[in-house]
């Protein structure tokens, strides 16, 4: 009997032939149906597009200048309102007050001289803030309760918002109004907030001051109101009312 030949030494068999020949031919035939689409696509016309919903868009008519033509009036649409002049955005005082300071801008010496402690170094803080411009008013309502309005304006959101942020950052303390405050309608407490005095400022030889303040941003515009009252006291509808009106003209 003659002895079997060992499974191991026997050649492999060779698997795949007949699947690779099957997958070459179906790589063929997507080539040759894309080819082919490619050609019908290529001779024929092409698909118009859908008609626009505003076949018409309106343009405004053309007009030679004249002397009434200036640079905002050629450039309207890229115009915001604080573009325009910053006096004309502030509150007007309420039927019946006695104005003191009409609606007017003020220049940035000026506002640092009058209303900081500390002007040299406020003026150097506004300046690195970008600060562009101040507009300011004041009334006296009722012969007790003074007012007074600014909006200070700076050459980006930035640096107004530090000036917010700054300005904010201490009237919870002591000396000023004792409290947290409250949002401004229209704001949320981060961009706007007012706040009533706990207590009333008192100095020897002189009546009790009671005192409010609201401040608020809108953009690259901070404004900043303050009421004394000499002779009672000062209410948060006053406050709040007064604040949210001047946060909607911005």
């Amino acid at each position: 009997m003659e002895p079997v030949e060992p499974t191991s030494l026997r050649p492999p068999r060779r698997r795949g032939r007949t699947t690779a020949l099957i997958a070459a031919a179906a790589a063929l035939g997507t080539l040759a149906g894309t080819a082919t689409g490619y050609a019908l696509q290529y001779d024929r016309a092409p698909t118009p597009l859908p008609p626009l919903a505003q076949q018409q868009l309106p343009h405004p008519k053309l007009r030679a200048p004249g002397d009434a033509t200036t640079n905002r009036s050629v450039n309207a649409n890229r115009w915001h309102p604080t573009d325009g002049p910053l006096a004309k955005l502030l509150v007007k005082a309420p039927a019946g007050a006695k104005t003191g300071i009409a609606p007017a801008d003020m220049g940035v010496p000026a506002y640092v001289t009058d209303f900081f402690d500390y002007p040299g170094s406020m003026f150097d803080d506004l300046q690195a803030d970008g600060i562009r411009r101040v507009a300011l008013t004041e009334w006296l309502e009722k012969g007790r309760l003074t007012v007074t309005v600014r909006l200070v304006q700076f050459r980006d959101r930035d640096g107004a918002e530090h000036f917010q942020d700054d300005q904010a950052s201490y009237m919870d303390e002591d000396d000023y109004a004792d409290n947290l405050g409250k949002a401004v309608p229209g704001a949320d407490v981060a961009n706007g907030a007012y706040w009533v005095y706990s207590k009333a400022d008192k100095e020897a030889g002189y009546l009790p001051v009671r005192q409010a303040r609201a401040v608020a941003r809108r953009g690259d515009v901070v404004m900043d109101i303050w009421f004394w009252d000499n002779r009672g006291s000062i209410s948060e509808s006053t406050v709040r009312n007064l604040a949210k009106k001047q946060l909607e003209r911005l």
